[in-house]
């Protein structure tokens, strides 16, 4: 099912506006996708200790595709997971164009984190990669690279996605998401589809 959405270009648009006023520029981005080799930037620092999140339970893995008047189609596989609260507490984007043999990462997360220290993502027993801090709003920050397609073949046939990021006491916060319906939604057709017209529509 094709959903239409008017004026979401503008919306879109309007949103990366935002991230650059609240912000400031953007951080410079990777210049080559993270993979397995387990090397961190030099930001990483040493952490006191590991602090245990609050119960977080997980969406279960979803693609959705944006389709535009040009025939152009990106399409992010993705899950969140909530508190209690039903707040949000963590989303996770693996985005890819049609026609580009890049996937990127993108992981939204509360503010208040050591930013320097990034993300360290791990699938099972796979060394760790490093995703750094792309930009904050006031109440996000998104941590986003590209990932080495080693990486994605990985998260297919694994079994948990690990994530640990630093918070401002400098203790690390772990979290797992199963991987075990991944390969099915991203390999799959979309969940949903939405077109975004042209401006003069």
């Amino acid at each position: 099912m094709v959903l239409r959405f008017p004026h979401l270009s503008q919306t879109i648009l309007a949103i990366g506006l935002a991230c650059t006023l609240a912000g400031g520029a953007p951080a410079q981005q990777a210049e080559h996708p993270a993979d397995n080799s387990g090397k961190l930037s030099e930001a990483e620092i040493g952490p006191r200790g590991q602090h245990m999140p609050r119960n977080i339970t997980y969406s279960p893995w979803r693609k959705l595709c944006f389709e535009d008047t040009l025939g152009k189609t990106v399409c992010r596989t993705t899950t969140s997971g909530s508190w209690d609260t039903g707040q949000t507490a963590v989303r996770i984007d693996l985005i890819e164009r049609k026609g580009d043999n890049a996937t990127r990462m993108q992981i939204f997360l509360p503010v208040g984190l050591y930013l320097q220290a990034g993300v360290r993502v791990t699938v099972d027993e796979e060394a760790a990669v490093h995703i750094p801090y792309s930009w904050c709003l006031t109440n996000t920050c998104v941590a986003g690279n590209l990932l080495a397609p080693r990486l994605v073949r990985a998260m297919e046939s694994g079994r948990k996605l690990t994530l640990e990021v630093v918070d401002s006491n400098l203790l690390t916060v772990p979290t797992s998401i199963a991987l075990d319906q991944f390969a099915a939604a991203h390999k799959g057709p979309p969940a949903q589809t939405y077109e975004i017209p042209n401006d003069d529509e």
